[in-house]
């Protein structure tokens, strides 16, 4: 119905990257590189420790295309834990929850099909964003910040190139219908106000859920790339989304575009999202953020810095570099493997994890260092030291992956620093460039998109 839906709108509408963060880690060690950490700055234990806050960034809700109402989709987040919210309706920039949301033309059909939107009491608002509302029957006792401000662009786009603009001014955002194969222009508009970005579910545009190999394609590894180190407001790009069955290497793809972008100073952020249109996809992907305070200055903060977990539920196996074997644990009573801490010292990273059955470290893509871990012993403490690894003073950064009963988290990537200038980036503006993108965009008017899904559709039946 929803792809039935689409194709009508598009046949009617026819017919009518964060720099590296300034928080790295100091610390030198005796060779010749250091390692820079977006954690440097976090407090693990003792007085003044951070908290550790479970958060998304990419929701969805009947004020777009989702079937649950808008407010049950944000008191359900609150009732399974989470400590902030974004609602990022397609095309709709986000407000408080107390707020009426704007309502777009193209999401009439919700109406027609019977279902509301309906916005949280005055009452509900204040008991979520304090703390106080009950969840079955008892005080839930801390709050859920609300981030407004979010949008996930590219509103009508079959070839879902979609991006998630946050923090963009209120209205600024709304009906972009977006462009087929186009997600420049979708992060154009959020640097245009002043906003930040990031890419969502790449590995869905790519279908590579169909072929492994399109996440370590030159041609698209500098597709995003490119947008990344164009805008420094794109600040990079999920790695996880919602169960990872149309995403199921992002994180390979991710490897691949900060191999592309480092060089030029660009770290390349993770993100993890459940991008929820049913309960069901809640308890999927998500964020653990390390912070001071549950505060929206923070969240942006953070977001921009990285000092922050990727976590997923479930995940599909691959050869490359794990897991062996495909996981769901959605729902399940299992705690998800944590970071307790993550320090470096010289050419040294010790870790502390927590529901860990083991680790594995990753560098330019591969896996250097893989550790098995007793379920039973409660934190376990794993110290990476570079000095004995062979070739480490080539790598571009390194990264950290738990596993465990209750899922997979990462880390974000540790910067390798050997000292030099990075590269200059200027965008290719030769003819054969100029050439290939008028091509591109021809090929991605929506009437092509539209017969190429309809032919695909006949060969599939």
């Amino acid at each position: 119905m929803k792809k039935m839906i689409s194709i009508l709108c598009c046949a009617a509408l026819l017919c009518s990257a964060a720099p590296l963060a300034a928080s790295a880690a100091d610390t030198t060690g005796n060779g010749s590189y250091r390692i820079l950490s977006p954690y440097e700055d976090v407090v693990w234990d003792g007085d003044g420790a951070w908290g550790a806050y479970k958060g998304n960034l990419h929701t969805h809700s009947t004020v777009s295309d989702a079937e649950m109402d808008y407010n049950e989709m944000i008191l359900e987040h609150y009732r399974q834990g989470f400590d902030f919210l974004a609602m990022t309706d397609h095309g709709v920039t986000g407000k408080a929850w107390n707020e009426e949301p704007t309502h777009l033309p193209l999401y009439l059909y919700q109406y027609i099909a019977g279902r509301k939107t309906t916005r949280l009491t005055e009452e509900e608002y204040e008991g979520v964003t304090t703390g106080t509302y009950p969840v079955d029957g008892e005080m839930r006792g801390y709050k859920m910040t609300c981030v407004t401000g979010g949008n996930e662009l590219n509103a009508l786009t079959i070839t879902k190139c979609h991006v998630n603009g946050m923090f963009l001014p209120e209205h600024v955002g709304d009906n972009y219908l977006g462009y087929e194969d186009d997600h420049e222009g979708a992060v154009r508009l959020a640097d245009e106000a002043g906003a930040i970005s990031f890419i969502n579910h790449p590995g869905d545009w790519l279908h590579s859920n169909r072929d492994i190999n399109t996440v370590s394609d030159p041609e698209n590894v500098k597709y995003f790339s490119d947008i990344i180190l164009k805008y420094d407001s794109c600040l990079g790009m999920e790695v996880f989304n919602e169960r990872n069955h149309v995403t199921p290497y992002d994180r390979i793809l991710w490897d691949n575009v900060l191999m592309e972008c480092l060089p030029y100073g660009k770290r390349v952020i993770g993100f993890s999202n459940n991008d929820a249109h049913y309960f069901s996809h809640i308890d999927s992907s998500f964020s653990v953020f390390m912070m001071q305070e549950n505060k929206v200055e923070q969240i942006k903060d953070t977001m921009q810095s990285g000092a922050f977990f990727c976590v997923t539920r479930e995940l599909g196996g691959n050869d490359l570099i794990g897991p062996a074997e495909g996981f769901d644990v959605r729902y399940s009573e299992n705690a998800y493997p944590m970071f307790k801490e993550l320090t470096v010292d010289g050419h040294k990273v010790t870790v502390r994890a927590a529901d860990c059955t083991s680790l594995q470290w990753i560098a330019n893509g591969k896996v250097i260092a893989k550790q098995e871990i007793d379920p039973q012993s409660g934190e376990t403490t794993y110290v990476l030291d570079l000095d004995t690894i062979e070739g480490a003073e080539d790598f571009l950064y390194i990264r950290c992956e738990l596993f465990g009963e209750g899922g997979c988290t990462l880390s974000q990537a540790l910067v390798i620093d050997d000292g030099s200038e990075p590269q200059e980036y200027t965008p290719d503006t030769s003819s054969r460039a100029k050439a290939k993108s008028f091509w591109d965009r021809f090929r991605a008017l929506r009437i092509f998109v539209l017969i190429r899904l309809i032919i695909d559709s006949i060969k599939n039946r």
